[in-house]
């Protein structure tokens, strides 16, 4: 099959773009997303794509959506921060564009992306973690994407870490995400700073803030690149958590790489040392198995785009 479309569907806009079947983006277009109307994000989407069909000939149309998608890569099951419940994307974008359309959660379309053309495009078993606000992820076993009996796998985010921990958005408790995220950055940040910490109000003032209030990840992430050690320390941390996590993953899935991507990775080093030294402290049977290597993600923002492009073009990768 030679040119796709993927659509990353956010919560705020759609972006869209015409690939070729070597991962390259040869033409963008985006949208607003009036996320709580089913029937106007629906034809967002529409619109989006007929722009970049009119130019181009396009075989397929692959959307990444956030929430659980149905195994039949069509159905929206749910979607946390848009109104779709139930709804069926897939055959409706397809019956209006007249083209092949195939629905996936978005996560798993931006590991698909690394692995089919970016960090892990020279394995065959890959564990991908996006730390952003929350933490999204996907798994590749055997070249395919893990996608579960009914579409729902690998929600890495919501494995519990910590039983009766910090309530999540998903309406349990002691989630990873919960530990591993910039949520979770934001609120020891915060929490540090509201007890009077002077490191604390010194990483303020790096921020060029005063009020905690107004902390964020990125401001975080950008103090610990200036070397302030209080945001050093809370990167620190937020790394120990993401490697004793991925030990637990590893355990089950036993990847050759894991990819970490998402905003929080623009910490690099600062990140990334702390999460492999608790990796390899906390795996179990550690002397007698393989450790897999961490990398950082190399398609950045684009990856979900050209995820979904791809799966669009291969039917059997996802069961």
């Amino acid at each position: 099959m030679g040119l796709t479309i993927g659509i990353d569907v956010g919560g705020t806009k759609i972006a869209a773009g015409v690939v070729d079947e070597h991962g390259a983006i040869i033409a963008r277009t985006h949208r607003d997303t009036p996320a709580d109307s089913v029937d106007a994000t629906a034809a967002a989407i529409c619109d989006a794509a007929a722009e970049l069909i009119a130019n181009h000939a396009v075989e397929a149309v692959g959307i990444g959506a956030a929430g659980f998608v149905s195994s039949d890569r069509s159905t929206v099951l749910f979607a946390p921060n848009l109104a779709w419940r139930d709804e069926p994307l897939g055959a409706r974008v397809a019956k209006e564009l007249k083209i092949p359309v195939v629905v996936e959660n978005d996560a798993n379309a931006a590991a698909w992306g690394e692995f089919a053309f970016g960090a892990a495009k020279d394995v065959e078993h890959m564990v991908c973690i996006t730390v952003g606000t929350g933490i999204g992820g996907g798994v590749v076993i055997d070249g395919e994407l893990l996608r579960g009996a009914h579409g729902v796998a690998a929600e890495l985010g919501h494995m519990r870490v910590v039983p009766g921990g910090h309530r999540c958005g998903c309406g349990s408790r002691g989630c990873f995400e919960q530990y591993a995220s910039g949520k979770a950055l934001v609120r020891e940040g915060r929490a540090q700073a509201e007890s009077g910490s002077l490191a604390a109000v010194q990483m303020l003032s790096v921020c060029g803030i005063t009020d905690a209030a107004e902390l964020t990840g990125p401001m975080i992430t950008d103090a610990a690149v200036q070397g302030d050690p209080c945001a050093v320390e809370l990167l620190d941390d937020l790394g120990r958590w993401l490697g004793e996590g991925v030990a637990s993953l590893a355990t089950i899935f036993d990847p050759t790489l894991v990819v970490i991507g998402g905003g929080v990775s623009a910490a690099k080093d600062l990140i990334m040392k702390s999460a492999v030294q608790a990796f390899e402290k906390v795996l179990p049977a550690k002397a007698n198995r393989p450790h897999a290597p961490f990398t950082l993600a190399e398609l950045g923002n684009d990856a979900g785009l050209i995820g979904a492009a791809d799966l669009a073009r291969r039917p059997a990768v996802s069961r």
